[in-house]
Formats: structure tokens, C-alpha cells, sequence
């Protein structure tokens, strides 16, 4: 495919943490935080363009009260063993207890051939080893293996998230064993808020690729970049590395703040890998960036350096 394969951003507007993926019947599936923070939504489209016009299908709202009934964060549409899963976040409050909210991670699962026509069963809380702030799970497969990356707020380290990676007994339980692969550690994890969030997993090169976000979700959040080889024991925290720097973030002279919370899936034609990230075009937020709904969904091709990592570059400027 030609070097100027570009998308016209917003790709949607007004989705935050957006989720594509590629499914075999060659429809992408898109899922992604609604402003009100109190449904799922499920879309498809033969292009990733054509999900902005795309009918959105509602498969669950939040309950009155209960662990299920504020704050529906996150999810994301995954196809395992011959279903459809979304995991997300939800709370019981939108209040915060000593600034952390207390969102747990919760599965659905769908058994129809088209996510968006199939009844969707709760198959209840993916419980952790603690019972604390948790969300932005994500799922990947590697050599047979099923894994399972989400943020939580460990009780003895200082902060809001760090990363943490298991195996999965099924998709919906994980199996005892959970290792931390990364904690905010540099300054631009640090600002606002100590965050490592969102992660999202590209296996190429030899290399399993995990990108995540930290700081707070104004303009200073960015994405950070973990890496481990495609050998190595992934339940083992040395076997992950994490660059210094932030790979994607504020581009002031394209209009573009606050970058992250990304997913990756593949071009049309399926030669090139591609971007999809929530920014604002705008730098300045009136009250709490999180009810500020205008992160929208945006795309773009990822390039690849000698050594087989990828360059994110810039976020482009609106069309």
C-alpha cells in the first residue's frame, strides 16, 4: 500500500478509549466510553472510516444501583474460542474515596455469529487478588496461551494504576498467579495523577509491543511503550521493558492534546497497522477533564524503524 494511506480525523467523535478490531467475516467492530458513561455501545462497518457512520447498537446499560450502576468505562469487543466478550469497567458510585474511584473489571459474553443481533449474559466480575480500583482490561493470545493486562491500584504502592498481567483460566476468571510489569516511574507517568492505564498489545517482529497511557486525561496524558520478546516468560516482570520516554503525545502545532488510551488493528487491504487513539483539539478544559466529552476517535498508520519498533510519530491535525 502507498505511503498516503491516511484516515480523516475524528474518525467518531465524542468516543473515548476507543476499540477497533478486524474480525474473519471482514466487518470492523467498534466499542469505545460513551459521554454519559452509562452503556455499551457496538458498531461495525466494512472500513475503519465508515464506523463514524456507522448505526452504534446499545448491548447493555448500567443498573440503578449496585457494583454495575456508574462510571461504565472502557470497554472492549473481543473474539475468543468461538464468542464474542466485552470487558469493562464499572462503579458503584461517581464518587471518589481518598481520590481513587472504585470501578472493579466485569465481563459480558455474546454467542451469535454478529455481536451486534446476539443476547450478551454477564458472566460477572474478573476478580483480582485485591478488591481495589481496577479497569482498562484488555486480552491477547501468544503460543496458546491466553493473557489478560489491566490497571490497578495496589494497596502498598503509591499512586492510582499500575499494570499488571495474568493467565486466564477462562475468559472471564484468571488463574492465581498476577505480576506487576509496570508502575509509573518517570515524570511523564507522574503528571496530575501517577497513572499506567489502557493497555494495548501489537505482536510483530520477534517483540510483544504493550502500549499504555499515564498522567491525568487532559493534555498531558501521552502513551508509553513495554516490550518483552516473543520467548520470553511474559508472566515474568523482568521480561518487560519499558523506553524512557512517551512514544505519542500533545502536538500543539497540529491542535492535537492529550493522546492515549489506544488500540491497534490492521488496514483495509491488511498491509499496514494502524493507530486508533482518543485526543481533544483543544487544549483547555472547564472542570473535570473526565466529563469533558470531546476525546474523539482518531487513526493512523504506524511506520516501523530498522530495529523493528514502531514510530508512532505525531498525531495528526483534524481533516
Amino acid at each position: 500500500m502507498m505511503d498516503t494511506l491516511q484516515y480523516r480525523n475524528p474518525v467518531i467523535e465524542q468516543r473515548a478509549d476507543p476499540w477497533v478490531y478486524k474480525h474473519e467475516d471482514g466487518y470492523y467492530y467498534f466499542t469505545g466510553s460513551v459521554p454519559e458513561y452509562d452503556r455499551i455501545e457496538v458498531r461495525r462497518a466494512k472500513t475503519i472510516q465508515g464506523l463514524g457512520e456507522a448505526e452504534p447498537v446499545t448491548v447493555w446499560r448500567k443498573y440503578e444501583t449496585g457494583s454495575l450502576s456508574a462510571n461504565i468505562w472502557a470497554p472492549e469487543i473481543h473474539y475468543i474460542e468461538g464468542k464474542w466478550y466485552i470487558y469493562f469497567a464499572a462503579a458503584r458510585t461517581t464518587e471518589t474515596k481518598d481520590g481513587l474511584f472504585d470501578h472493579r473489571m466485569f465481563a459480558l459474553e455474546c454467542d451469535s455469529a454478529n455481536p451486534l443481533e446476539g443476547h450478551w449474559v454477564e458472566r460477572g466480575q474478573v476478580k483480582s487478588k485485591w478488591e481495589t480500583f481496577c479497569l482498562d482490561a484488555t486480552s491477547f493470545e501468544h503460543r496458546g496461551t491466553r493473557y489478560y493486562v489491566w490497571a490497578q491500584k495496589d494497596p502498598n504502592i503509591e499512586g492510582n494504576s499500575n499494570l499488571y498481567i495474568a493467565e486466564m483460566e477462562n475468559p472471564w476468571t484468571l488463574k492465581e498467579k498476577q505480576v506487576m510489569i509496570s508502575t509509573p516511574e518517570y515524570d511523564w507517568e507522574k503528571i496530575g495523577f501517577y497513572v499506567n492505564e489502557g493497555a494495548a498489545v501489537l505482536k510483530r517482529n520477534g517483540k510483544i509491543f504493550m502500549t499504555f497511557s499515564g498522567s491525568a486525561t487532559d493534555f498531558n496524558y501521552c502513551m508509553g511503550l513495554l516490550y518483552a520478546d516473543e520467548d520470553a516468560d511474559l508472566l515474568h516482570p523482568d521480561s518487560w521493558k519499558k523506553l524512557d520516554h512517551p512514544v505519542f503525545e500533545t502536538s500543539e502545532e497540529n491542535s492535537q492534546f492529550g493522546p492515549g488510551h489506544n488500540s491497534f488493528t490492521v488496514s483495509e487491504d491488511g498491509s499496514e497497522d494502524i493507530l486508533i487513539y482518543h485526543a481533544r483539539n483543544y487544549k483547555e478544559i472547564k472542570g473535570d477533564p473526565l466529563y469533558d466529552p470531546n476525546r474523539h476517535t482518531r487513526a493512523q498508520v504506524i511506520k516501523w524503524d530498522e530495529d523493528g519498533f514502531p514510530i508512532f510519530g505525531e498525531p495528526v491535525p483534524d481533516a
